[in-house]
């Protein structure tokens, strides 16, 4: 037995002795639901994922909304709950650094939902030459992120293949909807416009919409907004004119205040990214976001 599943092992009986026999973990409730239970790593691919699988299965995300995704810990509670799953979809390309060694405490198989898509490359930091792991936020990328999930719920789920294939066709169409808007707003103009952010999450909507993009630091990290990742920014704001720049809402937008200051930019926002809202929020679903996002850049990019 490896190494890392024997760990996991002694976690789960630490765990049950601890508790005397009282259950640590809230779960979600399986009893009586005969469904398959798909789970993803964070809330935006578990969105998705229902809006594909209808109410034939029963997904659920390893991260709660809210939750800043790259440098998650996975917790206990997780390697519990992740012993139910029948597959485990993930984003892939780096994101989820700590998923590899979670995914080996679970028997279930599990998906790449990035797979085929083409790839933009970090162009600094850290990760330079490594790809963007932001793939979900380009509408036409994230149409290969449905193509994957109708694939992977139908090889679980048979029975049910055609349903998947229909919703994953209606998401697909509200997807190409949004590409189209996006694509509208930038196709004309004499000047390309550049869409400035906090992190650099957004290279794969830049390019669905054909304009150039900057941000303070290419992937969340302890050492984000430095003097001179702000300064840089600051001159690019200051040279492309740019009118309004943006941050994501899972992080502190104290730097990009900085550089609005700086340069009379508007600091707009938040832009969603890496997590959905509440229900009660301004996206609470997938689509919400991307449409949220969408409209924030081009109210802020063009006249």
């Amino acid at each position: 037995m490896p190494k890392v599943r024997i760990q996991v092992h002694l976690i789960l009986a630490a765990l049950v002795l601890a508790g005397c026999g009282t259950p640590l973990v809230e779960r979600t409730g399986t009893q009586g639901d005969p469904r398959p239970v798909v789970l993803t790593t964070f809330s935006v691919l578990a969105d998705l994922t229902k809006s594909v699988a209808g109410n034939h299965i029963r997904v659920e995300s390893i991260t709660k909304v809210g939750t800043e995704i790259h440098g998650y810990e996975p917790t206990p509670s997780d390697l519990i709950n992740a012993q139910d799953a029948d597959l485990i979809l993930d984003n892939g390309l780096g994101l989820e650094r700590w998923f590899e060694r979670f995914v080996l405490s679970v028997d279930a198989p599990h998906v790449v939902l990035s797979r085929g898509v083409d790839p933009v490359d970090i162009r600094s930091g850290d990760y330079q030459g490594l790809p963007n792991p932001h793939a979900w936020m380009s509408p036409k990328a994230a149409q290969t992120y449905v193509d994957n999930i109708v694939a992977a719920l139908s090889d679980l789920d048979p029975a049910h293949s055609a349903d998947y294939a229909a919703n994953g066709a209606a998401v697909k169409r509200e997807l190409q909807g949004l590409l189209t808007t996006l694509q509208s707003a930038f196709e004309t103009g004499a000047a390309t416009p550049a869409l400035v952010t906090c992190e650099g999450a957004f290279s794969y909507l830049a390019r669905d919409a054909g304009i150039e993009e900057a941000f303070i630091w290419p992937v969340n990290s302890d050492s984000e907004g430095t003097p001179r990742q702000i300064r840089d920014v600051i001159s690019f704001v200051e040279e492309h004119k740019v009118p309004t720049v943006f941050c994501e809402s899972t992080v502190n937008p104290s730097a990009q205040q900085q550089v609005a200051r700086s340069t009379g930019a508007e600091l707009a926002g938040p832009l969603y990214v890496d997590s959905l809202s509440e229900a009660d929020g301004p996206v609470p679903t997938f689509l919400d976001l991307l449409r949220h996002d969408i409209d924030l850049i081009v109210g802020g990019l063009t006249p």
